[in-house]
């Protein structure tokens, strides 16, 4: 189960990596969008990152979705904080698919938010990790 549990590790953080960057892109996005023509070379650039990186998040997302269902069953772990975790798993789920989203909105030149929005926008997968790390270590109940 240790080969589990470090898989698991290794696709959550990697997932974590793009839900971290792909808002970013939309930072910068908005701010070329706010400076430029939608259809300008920089705005295209970032669709293209965008595009590809959030092709690239799916597999990630699964995999470590996958592993931690094989350890959930594994362990067959109780208790009110594996339900509090699941619960902010899947406002991550939410989450992923609602950045995709965005990314089809970029890709239309119909974005409707600002970068500022975007900056807070990229705060809550922050938020929601930091309080899974915390159910998963120190299980408050």
């Amino acid at each position: 189960m240790l080969w589990i549990k470090s898989f698991h590790i290794i696709f959550v953080i990697s997932w974590f990596a793009g839900l971290f960057y792909l808002p970013r892109l939309f930072v910068n996005h908005a701010m070329v969008l706010s400076s430029s023509a939608p259809d300008s070379v920089a705005s295209e650039s970032l669709k293209l990152m965008e595009r590809k990186l959030y092709r690239f998040m799916l597999p990630l997302a699964l995999l470590a979705l996958g592993f931690g269902i094989w350890l959930w069953r594994g362990y067959g772990f109780s208790g009110g904080w594996i339900h509090a975790k699941l619960t902010l798993v899947v406002v991550l789920i939410g989450y992923h698919f609602y950045c995709g989203k965005l990314v089809n909105d970029f890709s239309r030149n119909q974005n409707k938010h600002s970068h500022i929005w975007y900056r807070w926008f990229n705060e809550l997968p922050v938020l929601v990790l930091t309080a899974i790390v915390i159910l998963t270590v120190v299980k408050p109940f």
